[in-house]
């Protein structure tokens, strides 16, 4: 299972990563590895303002439909377009092309809730 240092993770199994005020946010491995085969994404919240924990989209596998939450407050300013077509990506590369969307954070004040790579792996038992 990978698990990249350089990020920060959620129990609700959904990555983020910061680059001055946008965050990147998609989902774990785990997380792509327990739904299985992933058949589509839909996020209906390009351009709102949303808060820590509010749900931003859906994820739907062969197995299940799971909601997605957001890690930090801010503005849903892109969602990755490649997931209309190839929602499989998310299987295949959940820390790069795998991305969901990206956050204008209104403040990093709630990164402090993230768990860290290390926390995470003992989170999912790896």
């Amino acid at each position: 299972m990978n698990i990249p240092t350089n990020l920060k993770y959620t129990q609700d199994h959904e990555w983020i990563s910061f680059e001055g005020d946008v965050a990147t946010v998609g989902i774990t491995d785990f997380a792509q590895g327990e739904l299985g085969d992933i058949v589509y994404v839909e996020v209906e919240t390009a351009g709102e303002e949303l808060s820590q924990g509010d749900v931003f989209g859906t994820i739907e596998a062969v197995k299940t439909v799971s909601d997605l939450f957001m890690p930090i407050a801010g503005e849903v300013i892109e969602v990755n377009s490649e997931l209309e077509s190839n929602p499989e990506v998310i299987n295949e590369d959940p820390y790069e092309k795998g991305w969901i969307i990206k956050v204008k954070t209104a403040g990093n004040g709630e990164a402090g809730d993230l768990l860290s790579a290390e926390a995470y792996s003992e989170l999912v038992g790896a």
